[in-house]
């Protein structure tokens, strides 16, 4: 049986997509994340966990960051989000999630939320 809930190698791909294609709001808030920036702490952007690829990890937080945009709105989202809540809370991550335009608006108070999940 295979353990590992990281970085399945079927979702490789879609990782790398993501990574390339970072939304606006993404690319705003991983340059105050990449290179251990905040706090000396290590985040990783598009990391799968199961599953799911989550925006941004932090490994030794078990730290998810996730940032919404108006997709998240729809119905049919919020369940899927909501579900997957459900089942990375239950491998032990805390997950923390921002609208998108938030990080535009008060990216001082988006780190600094970040910076409070940390032990």
């Amino acid at each position: 049986m295979n353990n590992k809930i990281h970085n399945h190698k079927h979702l490789e791909e879609r990782r790398k997509e993501l990574r390339k294609n970072l939304t606006s709001a993404e690319a705003t808030l991983w340059k105050h994340l990449q290179r251990s920036q905040l706090n000396g702490i290590k985040f990783r952007r598009q990391p799968s966990i199961q599953n799911y690829i989550v925006d941004f990890y932090c490994p030794s937080e078990k730290l998810i960051v996730e940032l919404d945009g108006a997709y998240h709105l729809d119905f049919a989202q919020q369940n899927y989000d909501y579900e997957r809540t459900l089942v990375l809370e239950s491998l032990g991550f805390k997950i923390v999630r921002f609208e998108n335009k938030l990080v535009f608006e008060n990216l001082a108070g988006v780190l600094e939320e970040i910076r409070k999940c940390f032990r």
